[in-house]
């Protein structure tokens, strides 16, 4: 089926939403060689289309801009197989705590106007997913990368008040 979409040329919804990125990290890699040192470049990007799907791509060039490029790429195709995270309005549903290695990130909901409170890493992976109010605090380590993943495995900790009633077979 989805190959006769794409021989026809039709595209689904979903391709035509506007992804946004947010550039979390760029580090400089150097290898001594020779002749001196040959430097390549590692980026991390954050790809969202600001309605509950987020998700991070790694690239890796002897240039930024392929880097970053790469990373997008990565990214861009981590969104378009994702589901959606289940937020409330502007804010998450509930207080949650996402783990990563030696990361943590606690993230608590906030009400309206308070505005994303969050580090480098965190804040671009919320306002990826389209949150706007949110409180959260990184405990541990502060690495970009673990950071980043930290934060998506918290979201994905989320659940609705619908969606705890049906996994307990409890009416509203």
């Amino acid at each position: 089926m989805a190959r006769e979409r794409r021989d026809k040329g039709d595209t689904s919804t979903y391709d035509q939403v506007e992804l946004k990125d947010f550039v979390v990290k760029i580090r400089r890699c150097a290898a001594v060689v020779k002749g001196g040192r040959r430097f390549s470049f590692n980026a991390l990007v954050v790809v969202g289309d600001g309605n509950g799907r987020v998700a991070y791509g790694y690239g890796k060039a002897n240039e930024v801009q392929p880097a970053v490029e790469k990373a997008y790429k990565e990214g861009e195709a981590k969104v378009r197989r994702s589901q959606p995270y289940a937020l409330r309005g502007t804010t998450i549903p509930h207080r949650v705590i996402g783990r990563y290695g030696a990361s943590m990130v606690i993230m608590i909901p906030a009400g309206p106007g308070t505005g994303v409170k969050a580090g480098p890493g965190v804040r671009e992976v919320l306002q990826a997913c389209g949150i706007t109010d949110i409180l959260t605090k990184a405990h541990g380590s502060t690495n970009p990368i673990n950071l980043v993943k930290a934060t998506l495995n918290g979201l994905e900790q989320l659940r609705t008040k619908e969606q705890v009633a049906a996994l307990r077979g409890v009416p509203l």
